[in-house]
């Protein structure tokens, strides 16, 4: 293996914009961010979310981002900042890279993501919100 997860989140994050806990839930009421939850469905049904935020499936991302696809989202070309959060910022970590790489650029993640929220007593929400 030439490089294995570790490696690949810790390139990504000196590319991307990293949220911390107090920077993040700063930007929970604003009407310009948009939260933006990546992980599985059955983690938001188990474990809640941010309130307010878009479910966008890891493996849907890139294709619910890109204009030219035909499973585009219409959020995404939004003029807003998106807030890219999974469980433990990982995946999200990589997702923030993957999207500046495809030309987003109002992008971030949240450290420590959903698990760290949590833990901090931030709200959480048990609905989902549809994009």
């Amino acid at each position: 293996m030439k490089k294995n997860c570790k490696q690949l989140v810790a390139e990504a994050e000196k590319h991307i914009e990293t949220l911390s806990l107090t920077e993040a839930g700063a930007l929970l009421d604003d009407d310009g961010v948009v939260f933006v939850d990546i992980r599985d469905l059955r983690e938001l049904q188990r474990e809640g979310m941010v309130p307010g935020a878009t479910h966008a499936p890891r493996g849907m991302l890139e294709f619910w981002v890109d204009p030219e696809s035909p499973y585009h989202r219409e959020i995404f070309a939004a003029d807003k900042k998106f807030v890219f959060y999974c469980a433990s910022a990982w995946r999200s970590a990589l997702a923030t890279h993957t999207v500046q790489q495809m030309g987003m650029k109002n992008v971030c993640h949240l450290g420590g993501g959903f698990t760290a929220w949590k833990e901090a007593q931030l709200p959480v929400a048990s609905l989902i919100k549809n994009t």
